[in-house]
């Protein structure tokens, strides 16, 4: 009977190697080299980035471009649902800056957690739901952004074997014709959290709440990093380049300390399959390896990730921990919202906080936020909603930042 071993030291040499960041170098091709090709041959339509776009460096030293504007936005299944304010704070970022954005009505689920938990019906179906996605963008005259991190894993994934398989593009250009769409491919793949790391210094610039005695963890999404990971963006700023340089970016411009801990690459415990059959395994993954090491090694005032699922696991696991006294109680926040924080979205009507289980009163509290009146202006939303009084809260509610509201003058 053979033995299964491990050489740690194999292990440890293999983790101490750093990757090349020369694209003549890279170990993997620049799939949109092919999809010119294909474009060339007829078989397919690419949309390009619209411009003004900013271009950043991929693991390799790829050029990646990211649209500053004329996005459509493909949202995550788990936002509305789970963190509402997890959208909204990407929408109110965008109206900040005057940019211009599609909010669709039209956009399926990728069905990426089907096919990661292993009940995906065929490929044909599941290329297909991409690529009508991807042709009710091109419609627009906007270019797709993807907030969710498995959409994002996904659609490169299913774009290779769209482009390496003549007889799947056919099954789904039958599809396609059906409906009346277009077979098109975008020029990239981009996730919101790029164009959130690509304007970060604009954010910064409108910053209205100091941030400088806040220390935070950064859990990276499995899926925004490890599925086709020579398209994440790395900076040799950040990490030494050996680490994707989205989250930790911004939370560097905006003034606070990202704080390292030794599970950084470890998934949230989501995981898909077991999140659905085994929820007590992800449930303690999330509470003993991520929340609890963070805590223990770098004691963070917050959390900061870059994907729904990743939100909801880490914070929506720790009430489980806290029955069983384990180190938790600290928040988890998306990017987006931690940058509508500093630059005085209103915690309620935006960040929509009362959505997240874990405490978030003490990092408002730390940064000079007194919550407590905007708690009351939003239980006046909602009363004058229950009389009739109003139809929901507005932009014309909620665009205004805070402090600029109310003439404070700014902290930072």
């Amino acid at each position: 009977m053979k033995t299964a071993t491990v050489d740690l030291d194999q292990i440890k040499a293999r983790k101490a190697q750093i990757f090349p960041r020369d694209p003549n170098d890279a170990p993997t091709h620049d799939m949109r080299e092919e999809l010119f090709e294909l474009e060339h041959k007829g078989e397919i339509i690419v949309q390009r980035v619209p411009e003004p776009y900013v271009e950043v460096l991929t693991k390799f030293g790829r050029t990646k471009k990211i649209p500053i504007q004329k996005t459509w936005h493909h949202k995550s299944c788990g936002q509305c649902g789970h963190i509402p304010g997890y959208s909204t704070s990407i929408f109110w970022l965008h109206r900040q800056l005057g940019l211009d954005f599609i909010d669709p009505t039209d956009q399926t689920s990728c069905t990426g957690w089907n096919y990661y938990a292993s009940a995906t019906s065929n490929a044909v179906a599941q290329a297909a739901v991409m690529m009508r996605n991807f042709a009710a963008a091109y419609e627009t005259g906007y270019f797709p952004t993807i907030h969710c991190g498995t959409s994002f894993g996904h659609y490169k994934e299913a774009r290779e074997q769209l482009v390496k398989h003549q007889d799947l593009r056919d099954g789904v250009r039958r599809v396609l014709d059906k409906i009346g769409k277009p077979l098109v491919i975008p020029e990239e793949i981009v996730h919101y959290s790029e164009w959130m790391h690509a304007l970060r210094n604009e954010f910064a610039k409108r910053q209205v709440f100091d941030l400088s005695n806040i220390t935070a963890c950064v859990h990276p999404a499995c899926h925004y990093h490890k599925i086709v990971p020579e398209d994440a963006i790395y900076d040799w700023e950040i990490f030494g380049g050996q680490r994707t340089a989205t989250v930790t970016g911004l939370i560097q411009a905006l003034g606070a300390t990202p704080a390292d801990y030794s599970t950084w690459f470890d998934c949230c415990g989501f995981g898909f399959r077991h999140v659905l059959v085994q929820r007590d395994f992800t449930r303690s993954f999330a509470v003993q390896r991520k929340i609890e090491v963070m805590i223990m090694e770098a004691n963070p005032d917050v959390v900061i990730t870059h994907d729904t699922g990743c939100v909801t696991t880490l914070d929506k696991s720790q009430f489980s921990g806290k029955a069983h006294n384990f180190k938790v109680g600290v928040p988890v926040l998306s990017d987006a919202q931690l940058a509508a924080l500093a630059m005085g979205a209103h915690p309620f009507r935006v960040l929509q906080l009362h959505w997240h289980s874990a405490d978030w009163r003490p990092l408002l509290d730390k940064i000079g936020l007194d919550w407590k009146p905007y708690w009351q202006e939003f239980e006046d939303d909602l009363a004058k909603i229950r009389r009739g009084e109003k139809e929901g809260v507005t932009w014309a509610d909620s665009d205004t930042p805070i402090r600029q509201r109310e003439n404070v003058p700014t902290t930072v």
